[in-house]
């Protein structure tokens, strides 16, 4: 019986042992450092936009090895090497997590061990595959301009719109694949960023996250984006504001309310934005008598005041109301809007309700149209 009883006590240490052995482990092959050299752990930080540091150690005869602790949640994390300029991305999770890393190729790393990394892969070869055909058609597109060749402009333009739409099909098929990820969460946070779909279709997509990842600090930072973009999408209330006009006087929109209203984003500086200008003043002149208002908000620079006055007296933009607080980006109105690029327009009913947003040429004064008949 005692010996039975010492057996059982050696298994119950080992199983406790095992027990007790949580986290993740880090080891990797490193090609082009020398031996002694400083590998950096760190994890980014959703609340500051920053990194945070974990952990260091050094490479050992072209090889290193981290046992990292346990992580509730997973996390994206960085490696970083002494010397070396960039980093190696990662998700952290529970899990033997094993590199390959060339000095001279950091972000054509191989990652392996566990299911976030083989999802971050993925994505990540994308994006690089991504960026190496956008990098040489753009380099393709600045030749045919400089020739002047037209039908190969129209080709590659064609091209583009493609690789996009084929960008935006790889992202919702990865996104469909891991929704209990966190890669899930980084595909719409980029797809939100970039544009690449509206706030609304995020917004979405984001129902479908499992509420495990929905957790993490970045999720909670991506609803939080989500919730303060409803403001100025379709449907939702226009933020009421007021702002300087040319003659210093100030402006509100619910004082300048029409039966159809334009709120228009530009700035002197913009070159899309004279570009549309033409098509906005025909718009107005067509409509006018019917109700329709515009109030332009520039994006113009400090001190750039004069700049502002010249442009709207250029581009015959004079015939309605103009405010702006000179602060570039930082503008209080635009940042209302959440304004990132521009032109951009917002179309309100006569309760000041947003009905369109972001329509150009044809497709605007047909809008405009449609809403006063």
């Amino acid at each position: 019986m005692k010996k039975i009883s010492i057996l059982f006590s050696v298994m119950i240490l080992l199983f406790t042992g095992c027990q007790e052995d949580k986290g993740y482990f880090l080891s990797g092959s490193v090609s082009g450092m020398e031996d002694g050299k400083k590998v950096y752990v760190s994890e980014y930080d959703a609340e500051t936009n920053s990194t945070s540091p974990l952990d260091t150690t050094t490479i050992q005869q072209g090889e290193f090895e981290l046992d990292m602790q346990n992580i509730d949640l997973p996390k994206l994390s960085f490696l970083s090497f002494e010397g070396v300029n960039g980093n190696v991305i990662f998700i952290a999770e529970n899990e033997k997590i094993s590199f390959d890393i060339n000095k001279d190729s950091l972000r054509n790393a191989k990652i392996s061990g566990g299911k976030e990394n083989k999802g971050l892969s993925e994505y990540l070869n994308h994006l690089n595959e991504l960026n190496r055909k956008m990098g040489k058609m753009q380099q393709e597109m600045r030749q045919a301009m400089t020739s002047r060749d037209t039908a190969k402009l129209a080709t590659m333009r064609e091209t583009q719109l493609e690789l996009r739409d084929n960008d935006e099909n790889f992202k919702k098929d990865l996104f469909n694949r891991n929704k209990d990820s966190y890669l899930a969460v980084m595909l719409l946070t980029d797809m939100l960023k970039m544009k690449t779909l509206s706030s609304a279709e995020v917004r979405e997509m984001y129902d479908e996250v499992s509420d495990r990842i929905k957790k993490t600090p970045m999720a909670k930072n991506l609803e939080k984006v989500l919730e303060q973009n409803k403001a100025a999408e379709v449907g939702s209330k226009a933020p009421e504001f007021s702002g300087p006009t040319p003659d210093g006087k100030e402006l509100s929109l619910s004082d300048n309310l029409g039966k159809v209203t334009i709120v228009d984003f530009w700035a002197a500086w913009c070159k899309p934005c004279r570009i549309e200008n033409p098509n906005l003043v025909r718009t107005y002149n067509k409509y006018k008598d019917q109700g329709l208002s515009v109030i332009s908000v520039s994006l113009d620079r400090p001190g750039q005041k004069d700049r502002w006055i010249q442009a709207i007296e250029e581009d015959n933009l004079e015939q309605w109301n103009h405010v702006s607080n000179l602060q570039f980006w930082n503008d209080p109105i635009a940042r209302k809007y959440k304004i990132s690029a521009i032109p951009a327009t917002f179309i309100l009913d006569e309760k000041g309700i947003i009905v369109a947003k972001n329509l150009r040429g044809d497709a605007l004064e047909n809008k405009i149209g449609e809403l006063l008949q």
